[in-house]
């Protein structure tokens, strides 16, 4: 499972393969349920006005930063980081 901002499932599994993979399967486990809180919340996060008029939010669920954005019928996964990691 891959996303247009260029995160994936597998990138963090190889990741964890490298560390600890079953850290690495907890932290996608994690980042899932994130996003399932943002399908059900999509205003939770905080609003970054650098893209308006676009509605383009950020969430941290652990050590993961989840940009998204909210449209009319639908949201957008954007990006997911590490927080360690350099962007």
């Amino acid at each position: 499972m891959s996303t247009p901002g260029g995160w994936s499932i597998t990138r963090m599994s190889r990741r964890g393969q490298r560390g600890s993979p079953r850290g690495a399967a907890q932290a996608v486990r994690r980042i899932m349920s994130g996003v399932k809180h943002i399908a059900r919340h999509p205003r939770i996060g905080l609003r970054l006005p650098e893209f308006e008029p676009r509605e383009v939010r950020k969430l941290f669920v652990g050590d993961y930063e989840i940009r998204y954005e909210v449209r009319e019928q639908e949201l957008l996964i954007l990006r997911i980081w590490h927080v360690y990691e350099d962007r």
